[in-house]
């Protein structure tokens, strides 16, 4: 039985889309912005490309907990290494609308210049790795999943601090979700 918006919006309410995309500055003298969070809902928004941003909406919030942070890798991961991003529809064309939606204000985002590693990290499985050369050590450091949670937690944190104020908005006219009549 479809479930009314209001209980649909409860459930996903909190729970969080994190992407990384090609950096861009917003303006002079800014830092580089790399990396986006959004609200699940903001991948039903009309102006993102559908319907694989209701399908990945739907993938995105199954099974999660309020206040999550769903890295896209992590999606990634769950379709069988991305075998099965095809089923589910065209994240890259996904992202990029959500880029250009932030850009155009019509939706609330975290816009983050994260370093390097933290990026890297972020862009791997949940039990990926990302080598790097320390020139001062002269060896190999390995990250793994420990540092990636570190990575989330910290995002989370500076995420609840803004979303305290005022809880992100997806967007207007948000298009149903699968299991909701129009």
């Amino acid at each position: 039985m479809p479930q009314p918006e209001s209980s649909q919006a409860a459930r996903t309410a909190d729970v969080y889309l994190l992407f990384a995309h090609e950096p861009y500055y917003p303006g002079p003298g800014t830092q580089e912005i790399n990396t986006t969070v959004v609200a699940a809902g903001s991948l039903r928004h009309p102006q993102v490309r559908q319907p694989d941003g209701v399908r990945i909406h739907e993938l995105l919030v199954q099974g999660r907990q309020p206040g999550e942070i769903i890295p896209l890798a992590t999606l990634t991961h769950e379709l069988n290494g991305g075998t099965d991003w095809p089923k589910v529809g065209d994240w890259e064309g996904v992202t990029t609308d959500l880029v250009q939606l932030v850009h155009a204000g019509q939706c609330d985002a975290l816009s983050l210049g994260l370093p390097d590693i933290a990026r890297a990290l972020l862009c791997t499985g949940p039990h990926g790795q990302v080598r790097a050369f320390d020139a001062a050590a002269g060896d190999f450091v390995i990250y793994g999943s420990a540092e990636r949670a570190v990575v989330l937690d910290e995002v989370g944190m500076f995420l609840t601090g803004v979303a305290a104020e005022r809880p992100f908005w997806p967007g207007d006219s948000l298009l149903p979700s699968l299991g909701q009549r129009a």
